[in-house]
């Protein structure tokens, strides 16, 4: 994990100390809102319905015990107790005071952790695969790659004002686990031929308002290379893209405008003038930043098979829990565990301090002080002895954060909605809630199997509701809070945006309707295996429009 030098330490301090005057500023009456504005958002708050947020940045979701127990003290300190872990693998924070804030950004930066850029029109914080140096699959771990780039874009003079907002994901794995095609650049580590480490490179993906799947522009773009290239995409952008709409402001409207073949040659046109320039990056720049991720020294411990068979044996809900939360190593003895944050009925992301400090625990003790965040909003432990499983499983259970649904259908995404944001339309979590309980059966989810539930609030599509295997799009109608469903959507390496299905649902009939459609579902699929997705591929949406509306007509009204 990447530890901060001497200039990041007084680069944060310094930034802190400088918001702190703009809040003093602020308070006083001397700095007007709008002068504000732009001075908090470039520190990650934001004003929402009730109270300002703090957003802070997790870089590629990797943080340590120690870290955590300081998100956990901001919690309780500086909030109502709790914090909401987010689809960019960040925490934001409900209730801060705003004369609070600077006191609370100096207490992160003590742990090597800030709020810089995790809002504004710049490049937010890059994302990564949250079982980065442990996956089975893996080519090599992303994370190196998001640091270098979070490095070479924080406060980027030439980028740090863009048309509008910038997002970056990396993975590493032939598995998408951080969906990099609905981002405005994503990068997928490979090998070619000969075995060197390069990217294929996706631009001008995205959700919102109009949602886009990225174009690959390079098939192959040599590591070497990662920094003279993002630059030349980001230069294209930033001189072409809209500033007169926001709505349009977007890379992946210019990338549909001007067409992926035209982009992809104005970037190698600028990417020709950089490609051997400062911007490349030296095989031992590239190496030292990787040192910081080594992966942890992991003793063989083959007694752990013997031992976790005993104990599911033993243990119905400790066999479910490893059966959905428990992922495979690149170590035979060792696993990744998802430690869900979508308790049957609860908040989808929400942690407890309580809970926050029980996870810092069981990390430090098991999980070598590594604990990642993913962008389904939920905690990982990426490197755990399955020896060790099942402590680790009666310590969540003493925190209540023991819930076997990872990837299930109460495994659901939501942003905060109408309950905290100004943009929002509608409610996204009492929704959650509601089909949480309905279906929180463990035999209900297990026959249903896997399927992904994901809502937004409004058309910004925080919930990432279009590449949900079914999406809930909450919409504001004559004064009336109205949920549109999508069918059909992913955000893994077979990336499809999903299909609105019909007219919208009033919020008392939301959860009848998706009852339906996965009764449908259930009853049309060819075998048990046959998953939500694959069926929906297979027979597209008329058997669900008929099961929701009766006929063509009633669905199209």
């Amino acid at each position: 994990m990447y530890r901060y030098d001497e200039f990041d330490h007084a680069f944060v301090s310094s930034r802190v100390e400088q918001f702190r005057d703009q809040v003093g500023r602020r308070l006083s009456g001397e700095l007007a809102e709008d002068a504000f504005k732009p001075l908090r958002l470039m520190n990650g708050v934001y004003l929402q319905l009730h109270a300002y947020m703090l957003r802070v940045a997790i870089p590629y979701g990797t943080l340590n015990a120690r870290q955590m127990r300081m998100l956990a003290y901001i919690a309780r300190k500086y909030d109502r107790g709790y914090g909401h872990f987010t689809t960019r693998q960040n925490i934001q924070y409900n209730w801060p005071k705003l004369s609070e804030l600077p006191d609370a950004l100096a207490d992160l930066a003590t742990v090597e952790m800030h709020a810089l850029q995790t809002s504004g029109n710049c490049i937010r914080n890059v994302t990564a695969d949250h079982f980065a140096g442990a996956a089975a699959d893996e080519v090599a771990d992303p994370r190196p790659y998001a640091e270098i780039l979070r490095q070479w874009s924080s406060v980027h003079p030439e980028f740090s004002f863009l048309p509008r907002k910038f997002k970056i994901a990396v993975t590493g794995a032939e598995r998408d686990r951080a969906a990099i095609q609905v981002h405005d650049i994503g990068l997928h580590l490979k090998k070619n031929e000969t075995g060197e480490i390069g990217f294929a490179v996706y631009v001008g993906g995205g959700q919102g308002r109009t949602p886009m799947v990225a174009k690959k522009i390079r098939d192959f773009l040599p590591e070497e290379d990662l920094l003279s290239y993002t630059t030349a995409i980001m230069r294209v952008y930033n001189l072409h893209g809209r500033r007169d709409n926001k709505y349009k402001a977007r890379i992946k409207i210019l990338v549909h405008e001007t067409g992926a073949e035209e982009l992809a040659r104005q970037v190698e046109v600028e990417f020709a003038e950089l490609k051997n320039t400062e911007l490349k990056l030296p095989e031992k720049d590239i190496a030292a930043i990787t040192a910081y991720f080594a992966p942890p020294a992991l003793a063989s411990r083959a007694e752990g098979w013997a031992s976790l068979a005993q104990w599911k044996k033993a243990d119905a809900d400790f066999a479910r829990w490893v059966q959905h939360n428990v992922h495979p190593h690149k170590h035979p003895d060792y696993a990744s565990v998802t430690i869900s944050l979508k308790p049957i009925g609860g908040i989808p992301g929400d942690a407890t301090d309580a809970q926050m400090e029980a996870v810092a625990d069981i990390a430090e003790e098991y999980a070598f002080d590594e604990i990642r965040v993913s962008h389904e909003q939920n905690l990982i432990l990426p490197h755990v002895a399955l020896a060790d499983l099942e402590p680790i499983y009666r310590g969540l259970v003493a925190a209540g954060l023991e819930t076997a649904n990872a990837g299930l259908i109460t495994d659901i995404i939501a942003c905060p909605g109408l309950d905290y944001c100004a943009l929002a339309n509608a409610r996204s979590i009492p929704v959650a809630q509601e089909i949480s309980a309905r279906f929180g059966s463990a035999e209900r989810q297990a026959e249903i199997g896997e399927l992904k539930i994901k809502i937004s609030g409004c058309i910004n599509a925080c919930g990432h509701h279009h590449v949900g295997h079914i999406g809930l799009l909450g919409v504001e109608k004559k004064g009336e809070e109205l949920y549109q469903i999508t069918l059909g959507g992913s955000g893994d390496e077979n990336t499809s945006i999903g299909e609105i299905i019909g007219r919208g649902f009033e919020p008392e009939k939301v959860t009848d309707a998706i009852e339906v459609i996965v009764d449908t579902y259930l009853g049309l699929r060819l075998d048990p295996s046959e998953t939500f997705l694959t069926a929906y591929r297979r027979v597209g949406p008329q058997p669900f429009k008929d099961a929701l509306y009766g006929d063509k007509t009633a669905a199209a009204a």
